[in-house]
C-alpha cells in the first residue's frame, strides 16, 4: 500500500492572496535594508571573533584575544580566567560575553563581584564594551538584562529566590577563589545558580591546596574533575601534582587559561625597589625587648603577631593586649606580664615608623600620590591622624566600608588627596594606576598579597615605572622576614606566579605559613635567623635552576 503525497496549497493561496490585497507585508525597500542588515550582523562559522570591530576605541592585547577566541571556539563558554594580576582580566571576560551578545546567544546576565568592585564592572562594561549594566541596590533591577551585584546581596532573601529561579545565559563571578571552600553558603549558592556560560576569574585558582582547583571546576563543569573523595584520595592536599600528574593537567586546562606576565610580550614598566630602614627610639626598643622576652614560648601565633603589631603602631598592639586580657582563662601570670607590656606602650613616642613616612612624604612632590599599605586597622586610624597633624591629605581605604563610600574615597585619592591608606581590601581588584608609589609600611608575610597590592598600581596601563618603598624597623621580626627572605629572593622584582611554581617543587604549602612555622618552633632569634636563612637559600637555588632550565629548554 503505498503513501499518497497531498500537496498543500494554502501557502500559495494566502501568498496570491496578500499580492492582490497589497499586504500584510513591508515595501521592498524595508526588505533589503532586513536583507542587508541580516547578512552584516550574521556569523558565517563560529570561528574568530566579530566584537573587537564594534569596539576600536579598546586597545587588545595577543593574550587578551586569544583568551577570548579559546574559551569560544574549545571551552563552550565554560571556563577559568587565571592570568596573573594586572593582565586584564576583566577585559578578556568582558570581550567574551560582548562576543557572545553580538552572535545572539546571550542576553541575560548576572555578574558577581566583590563589593568594592561592583561599580567599577557597571563602569567598564557600559563604558568600554556599550554592554547596559547596571549594579543592583536597594531597589529591585533583577528584571533588567545584565545586573552587576556582590554575592552577599544576591544570596539573600529575597533577592536569592529570585535569580535561583531565573534562568542566565551567562554567570561572570570575580574574584573566584574565594569560592574554593565547597562547604561555604557562597559555594552552594552559586553551585544552584541556572547557567548555560559561565566565567570565573581569579589570579590565584590553587592557593594552598589541590582540591581549590576541584571545586572551582566542579562550578563550571561539575563530574569533569571525577567525584570529591575519589580526587581527594587520589592528589589529597599535594599541589605538586597540578604539574606532575599530565592526565589532570590536561583536564584542567581544557577550563582554565593562564598567562604570566613574561608571556604576554607587553612592554612592562619597571618596577624600582627601595628598603628603608630605620631604628627604634629607646622606648620603643625596651618595650620591643620586654615583648620578646614574654612571648617567648606558647602563644605562638598570638606571640608572633603582638611583636609584628609593635613594629606597626603602638595602637595595633595595644588593642590586641586588651583583647586578650578580656579572656577569663588567661593564666594570672600571664595577665601580669601583658599589664606590664601596657605600661610600657604607655610611655613610647610616636611610632618612629610613622615620623620616617612623615619625612619621606615631606620630601616628595606635592602632586606626587602615595598608596600606604597596612595589616592593621588600628594603625590606619593613627596614620591618618597623624599625617594630618603634619598637612600631610590622606584618605582610608578597608573592607568594612560600603561600595558607595569605596568608590568616592578612590575618588578623592585621584583628585584631591596625596595618600591612600589601605589595609588588605585596597590589594584587591581596584584599579589604582593613575599612581605610581607603594610604601609597605607593613610587610605581608604571604606574596601573592604582596602582588596583589603591587598589582593595583603595576598592571595595563600604567604609563610611569612603579615605585615600592618596603619600610621596616631593624633588628626586629619584619626586618628579619624583608633581609633574609624577601629581598634575598628578589621577591619584589619577581612574578609570584613563578615563586609559587617553585614552591611547588620543594613542597612547600605557601611562604606565609612557613615562615610562621619556623618563627614559632625556634627557640632563640639565632637559630630563626639560621632557619630564614636556610629557607631563602633553598629557594633562591630552585629560582637559580629554574631559569637554567628554562635557558637550557630555549637553546
Amino acid at each position: 500500500m503505498t503513501n499518497e503525497i497531498r500537496w498543500n496549497t494554502t501557502l500559495d493561496e494566502k501568498l496570491e492572496s496578500d499580492l492582490l490585497s497589497d499586504g500584510p507585508f513591508c515595501s521592498f525597500e524595508l526588505f533589503k535594508m532586513a536583507y542587508e542588515t541580516s547578512k552584516k550582523l550574521a556569523t558565517p562559522d563560529f570561528k574568530g571573533l566579530h566584537s573587537p570591530q564594534y569596539l576600536p576605541q579598546i586597545e587588545f592585547l595577543p593574550h587578551q584575544i586569544k583568551s577570548a577566541q579559546t574559551v569560544i571556539e574549545q571551552m563552550n563558554g565554560r571556563a577559568i580566567l587565571a592570568d596573573e594580576v594586572g593582565l586584564g582580566k576583566t577585559i578578556e571576560a568582558g570581550l567574551i560575553l560582548k562576543e557572545y551578545m553580538i552572535r545572539g546567544l546571550v542576553k541575560k546576565v548576572l555578574i558577581l563581584a566583590p563589593a568594592s568592585l561592583v561599580n567599577q564592572w557597571v563602569g567598564e562594561m557600559n563604558q568600554k564594551f556599550y554592554i547596559p549594566a547596571a549594579a543592583q541596590r536597594k531597589t529591585h533591577i533583577w528584571d533588567y538584562e545584565v545586573v552587576v551585584s556582590s554575592i552577599d546581596t544576591a544570596k539573600r532573601a529575597p533577592h536569592r529566590e529570585i535569580i535561583l529561579d531565573t534562568e542566565y545565559d551567562m554567570i561572570i563571578i570575580d574574584e573566584a577563589h574565594k569560592l574554593k571552600n565547597h562547604k561555604t553558603k557562597n559555594y552552594e549558592f552559586v553551585q544552584q545558580l541556572k547557567k548555560k556560560y559561565c566565567l570565573l576569574l581569579t589570579a590565584t585558582p590553587v592557593q594552598n591546596h589541590l582540591v581549590d582547583i576541584f571545586n572551582l571546576v566542579s562550578i563550571l563543569k561539575p563530574g569533569h574533575l571525577g567525584n570529591y573523595e575519589d580526587f581527594t584520595k587520589q592528589f589529597g592536599k599535594n599541589r605538586n601534582q597540578l604539574s606532575n600528574d599530565e592526565h589532570l593537567k590536561s583536564l584542567v586546562k581544557k577550563v582554565m587559561i593562564r598567562h604570566r606576565r613574561e608571556e604576554t610580550g607587553v612592554d612592562w614598566t619597571k618596577r624600582h625597589v627601595e628598603t628603608i630602614s630605620l631604628e627604634f627610639s629607646k622606648e620603643e626598643q625596651e618595650a620591643y625587648d620586654f615583648l620578646s622576652r614574654i612571648t617567648s614560648g606558647g602563644f605562638a601565633f598570638a606571640n608572633i603577631t603582638l611583636l609584628r603589631e609593635l613594629c606597626s603602631s603602638r595602637e595595633a598592639c595595644f588593642l590586641s593586649i586588651q583583647n586578650m586580657l578580656k579572656n577569663e582563662d588567661i593564666h594570672p601570670e600571664r595577665a601580669e606580664q601583658l599589664k606590664e607590656m601596657v605600661h610600657y606602650i604607655e610611655q613610647m613616642p610616636h611610632h618612629s615608623k610613622a615620623k620616617k613616612v612623615v619625612e619621606f612624604l615631606s620630601n616628595a612632590k606635592k602632586d606626587e600620590k602615595f598608596i600606604i599599605f597596612t595589616e592593621y586597622r588600628a594603625t590606619q586610624y593613627y596614620l591618618q591622624w597623624y599625617l594630618q597633624q603634619h598637612g600631610i591629605t590622606s584618605v582610608p581605604f578597608r573592607g568594612g566600608f560600603k561600595r558607595s563610600k569605596k568608590d568616592w574615597m578612590r575618588h578623592l585619592f585621584q583628585t584631591q588627596a596625596q595618600v591612600l591608606i589601605a589595609t588588605e581590601a585596597g590589594g584587591e581588584g581596584i584599579n589604582l594606576q593613575f599612581c605610581s608609589n607603594i610604601i609597605n609600611y607593613d610587610l605581608p608575610w604571604n606574596p601573592m598579597r604582596l602582588e596583589q597590592r603591587i598589582g593595583r598600581v603595576h598592571r595595563f596601563g600604567q604609563k610611569e615605572d612603579v615605585h615600592i618603598y618596603n619600610f621596616a624597623v631593624q633588628h626586629t621580626i619584619e626586618d628579619h622576614v624583608l633581609s633574609l627572605l624577601y629581598e634575598k629572593i628578589n621577591l619584589f622584582q619577581r612574578v609570584v606566579g613563578n615563586l609559587d611554581a617553585i614552591l611547588e617543587k620543594l613542597h612547600l604549602n605557601d611562604m606565609e605559613s612557613e615562615i610562621q612555622s619556623i618563627i614559632s618552633k625556634a627557640s632563640s632569634p639565632g637559630e630563626m635567623k639560621v632557619q630564614l636563612e636556610n629557607l631563602s637559600s633553598v629557594i633562591s637555588y630552585a629560582q637559580d635552576q629554574e631559569v637554567q632550565d628554562g635557558t637550557s629548554g630555549a637553546s
